[in-house]
């Protein structure tokens, strides 16, 4: 008898190849999303100086990543991809080191391996996806890495408390390197007529241009940089906030690993956005995520109910995670993957450096609370924004065209 078809999939590059690959590199970061904000706050001993700390590592990591499309260029997208796995093995190599220099330099590492990986797959997803699926590859991708998120950010701190703080950093580089090698296992290349149509762009300040020149990929980004930004609040000040009022740093993994646990919905998730379309999920997902955040600020008296909403919000915010990229997979042209993938990426930096570097200042003269209201208030102008998402984007079965049809990505009147 034959292999059954699922690990005939899982042997070949295809959705279900590089779902498996997202997730071996989720939970590499996943079990140390939480592990980092509390290391860096045992250093510096404030939220003000782990702000800091996120805002010049993800700072170097923005200034790395524009040079992705360099590194594609002249080498090949399967060695970029390789670089960023070792830069998620190296990284927690550097965090075990003793002092804050090498702690400091393991951020850098980690973040500039995630920009690579994240931009290399989306190409890879792009060569072998078809549009007409993303609908469901998307949301499959978001499910497989479920398991990562929902246990990594408890188990490095329960890691890290009871058996050692160097553990969670060392499973962290070998599932690094399980990924890299699952990729060569896969034997995954590019696809020729994209690289020969592909037009090298000169510069990274012109393709920077190029990309937010163009409507749609510029509404891609802000929604998904703005996701993101609620991301990075969540996973840096949940474990501050438990630690500071006082339920302890344990919590603060578990409510994180439960919050990203959410994920497991995405395949719901992904059926409400192919009957709804992408603008309603987002709309609704913002909204609740934004009045729960800042209700979070108001009850911070009672950090139990403050928890409560927290988790909430990470639901509001995982509905949307499941079309989260469809925005840009839908409107990227095929010549131009490599450069505008690279820029979209940016999100992630982008979302990395903003944060911290408000709150570094914002709590100088402000407490915690300040923090979710700042983060509901911009999770609020999103829900806002996303009206301008046309509605039958994401629809699986869209209704028929009227006689003056509007261009999809475009704000409907």
């Amino acid at each position: 008898m034959g292999r059954p078809v699922f690990l005939k999939r899982l042997g070949a590059p295809g959705a279900e190849a590089f779902a498996v690959l997202f997730a071996l590199e989720s939970f590499a970061r996943a079990i140390l999303a939480t592990v980092i904000p509390l290391e860096a706050l045992r250093f510096l001993g404030d939220a003000g100086g782990v702000s800091a700390a996120f805002f010049s590592s993800s700072l170097c990591a923005l200034a790395a990543s524009l040079g992705i499309p360099w590194l594609v260029r002249k080498t090949a997208r399967r060695w970029v991809y390789s670089l960023g796995f070792l830069g998620l093995a190296a990284a927690p190599a550097l965090f075990v080191l003793p002092g804050f220099e090498p702690f400091m330099a393991g951020m850098v590492v980690r973040a500039i391996g995630t920009v690579a990986v994240t931009v290399c797959l989306s190409l890879y997803i792009l060569d072998f996806i078809a549009k007409k699926d993303l609908s469901r590859s998307e949301p499959m991708r978001l499910f497989y890495s479920a398991a990562a998120w929902m246990t990594g950010p408890f188990l490095g701190v329960w890691l890290s408390v009871n058996f050692g703080r160097e553990l969670p950093f060392l499973v962290s580089a070998g599932v690094s390197l399980a990924a890299l090698g699952y990729f060569w296992f896969l034997r995954i290349t590019e696809n020729p007529a994209v690289v020969q149509k592909a037009v090298p762009v000169p510069t990274p300040l012109a393709y920077v241009r190029r990309y937010f020149a163009q409507p749609r990929l510029r509404l891609a980004w802000v929604m998904t940089t703005g996701r993101n930004v609620w991301w990075v609040v969540f996973f840096i000040y949940v474990p501050v906030y438990a630690v500071k009022t006082g339920l302890g740093p344990e919590v603060g993994g578990a409510v994180v690993s439960v919050g990203t646990g959410f994920l497991f919905l995405t395949p719901l998730s992904g059926r409400l956005v192919r009957s709804q379309g992408i603008r309603r999920v987002f709309v609704l997902g913002f909204l609740l995520a934004a009045v729960s955040t800042i209700l979070v600020a108001v009850t911070i008296s009672e950090p139990w109910l403050g928890i409560s909403l927290i988790v909430c919000a990470a639901l509001g915010m995982s509905a949307i995670d499941a079309g989260g990229n469809m925005l840009f997979l839908f409107a990227v042209r095929r010549h131009e993957r490599a450069e505008m993938t690279t820029v979209y990426s940016t999100y992630r930096d982008v979302a990395d450096i903003v944060p911290p570097g408000v709150f570094s200042i914002l709590l100088r003269v402000f407490e915690l609370p300040a923090v979710f209201v700042v983060g509901g208030a911009v999770t609020l102008a999103l829900a806002l924004l996303a009206r301008r998402i046309h509605p039958r984007l994401g629809r699986e079965r869209p209704p028929a065209v009227r006689s003056d049809p509007q261009p999809l990505g475009e704000p409907a009147q």
